[in-house]
């Protein structure tokens, strides 16, 4: 319910180091520190005796629930519905396919190991940039094709 400590969360689970999320972000230390003690509480993180953050949660967990989910919903779902997709710097695919039950399972799995080859991209990413490098934000999405307003031109 808390976005401030969804977003932390997710970061963390993303490998993002700390410092480098207080001065991506300009984060005071209090916040972060009340918002790191809730994720130990909650048992989502450890933190190390260096001072690291260690996710308890395995990064490829799928979030099929509330309230992850519902976080989405209310705070990113916006910023792909507003995006302007015939702008020269767009990036995105689309594709109408017919399948069968078992095809779009098939698909629906390769959408899930789309994201983990994507969570291993930012970890090399991470390990060899040699340029700065900015936050992004991405959405693989399946569902069933609604046709209601599909019409025939008229003739």
């Amino acid at each position: 319910r808390d976005p401030f400590l969804a977003f932390l969360f997710i970061v963390i689970l993303g490998g993002t180091p700390m410092r480098e999320i207080e001065r991506d972000f300009e984060l005071q230390a209090e916040p972060i520190e009340a918002a790191l003690a809730q994720l130990e509480k909650l048992a989502l993180i450890d933190r190390t005796r260096s001072g690291a953050i260690r996710p308890r949660v395995d990064r490829a967990i799928i979030w099929r629930k509330t309230p992850m989910r519902l976080m989405f919903e209310e705070r990113m779902k916006a910023q792909f519905l507003t995006m302007d997709f015939s702008s020269p710097d767009a990036v995105y695919s689309s594709e109408i396919l017919k399948l069968s039950a078992a095809g779009a399972a098939e698909l629906a799995e390769l959408v899930e190991r789309h994201r983990r080859e994507i969570q291993a991209l930012a970890d090399r990413d991470r390990r060899t940039a040699r340029l700065n490098r900015s936050w992004y934000a991405m959405l693989s999405a399946i569902r069933p094709l609604d046709t209601s307003g599909l019409q025939a031109p008229a003739a």
